[in-house]
């Protein structure tokens, strides 16, 4: 199952450095990054999850969160085991912590992966549940199968990769959602045992250097990352540093894995956000995990109009051409639109491999 893995030297001590992540992991003979999926094994660094995951599932495409990426179609939707993170309020802890290989039920090549996800109808294939970057060479060549079969791909990342490792993974990627999970190095650090600025520093690569669509989720956690000022702060650096089209959500956290104690987000705090980052200057903001239209509905930037109105994973309304313009006013909205049809809805289908061609 080990696959040979990319992103790595050898160090004058005999250890092997890791290269994908910030972390940088020295390895000796038969250790795991923090990651735990990456793991030294005959002096180079092998990917343990390659070709392995933790189950297969149909999503909206609204649930990555993606809202200005083909709305209302549906999402081939797989992940692995492990993460370069220690969020402890991952609220995918069972699979991104998991130190147990046999929780990877679901084997699959990348073309029978592309194959499946062509059958059913899906218009693109997101890697999500844990931290793609972490089986970054099975899900570059993942990528690279949904691309010949037509279809696009979604990685859904807390954006914590080298600059040496950024354009070979993203170079395979139609679309990203990026984690900023709060906007100061103490919350990362403490929180997520990382630190804040190499995702900024992914963010502005994506924007400004790549042709991949980014959208931003913040998961708000009540008296940790919710206040007025770090919004505040949050807002005004995506609208001065990426621009203020770039759509941001607002999520809603529940108490899990290390922080039970810790009441869920009211909606309150999610609308007091988003009107906080539209004050700011951006024209694309969200909620989620509520039922809040108002936070749900995308609006023209030149005559007002609602042109998506949604209700959580639901599209009620659709008001945008397959050019991605307002049928008002033409104005162009900003993200990648055309062949709009009938919308998936607020499933969630999980399905088996399909292993012939």
């Amino acid at each position: 199952m080990n696959h040979p893995g990319r992103y790595w030297h050898p160090i004058d001590d005999g250890r092997i450095q890791c290269d994908l992540c910030p972390r940088f992991c020295r390895l000796h003979e038969g250790q795991r990054g923090a990651c735990f999926v990456r793991m030294r094994e005959r002096d180079a660094i092998v990917l343990t999850t390659y070709g392995r995951s933790s189950g297969f599932c149909i999503d909206p495409i609204e649930k990555k969160p993606l809202n200005h990426f083909h709305p209302g179609s549906s999402v081939f939707s797989f992940g692995t085991a492990g993460c370069n993170l220690a969020c402890k309020f991952c609220q995918n802890w069972d699979i991104s912590k998991s130190r147990d290989m046999d929780r990877l039920m679901d084997s699959a090549s990348p073309e029978e992966i592309a194959r499946t996800a062509k059958r059913w109808g899906c218009r693109s294939i997101a890697f999500t549940y844990n931290d793609p970057v972490i089986f970054a060479e099975y899900a570059i060549d993942c990528a690279s199968a949904a691309h010949a079969q037509g279809l696009k791909t979604v990685a859904v990342t807390a954006g914590y990769i080298t600059a040496e490792a950024r354009p070979e993974f993203f170079a395979g990627m139609d679309a990203a959602n990026v984690d900023l999970k709060g906007f100061t190095d103490d919350f990362y650090v403490k929180l997520c045992g990382a630190h804040l600025q190499p995702v900024l520093d992914t963010l502005k690569w994506l924007v400004h250097e790549s042709a991949v669509w980014t959208e931003i989720t913040t998961l708000l956690i009540p008296g940790h990352n919710d206040s007025d000022e770090e919004v505040t702060a949050l807002s005004q650096w995506i609208a001065h540093e990426l621009g203020a089209e770039v759509p941001l959500h607002f999520t809603a956290f529940h108490p899990d894995f290390k922080l039970t104690d810790i009441r869920a987000t009211p909606a309150s705090t999610l609308r007091r956000a988003r009107d906080i980052a539209r004050r700011a200057g951006l024209a694309h903001v969200y909620t989620g995990n509520v039922h809040d239209k108002e936070g749900g509905t995308t609006y023209c930037t030149g005559c007002g109009d609602a042109l998506i109105v949604r209700d959580w994973y639901e599209i009620l309304s659709y008001r945008v051409d397959d050019h991605g313009r307002c049928v008002k006013c033409s104005t162009p909205l900003a993200g990648r639109f055309g062949g709009y049809d009938t919308p998936f809805g607020a499933r969630r289908i999980p399905v088996p491999i399909h292993r012939h061609a």
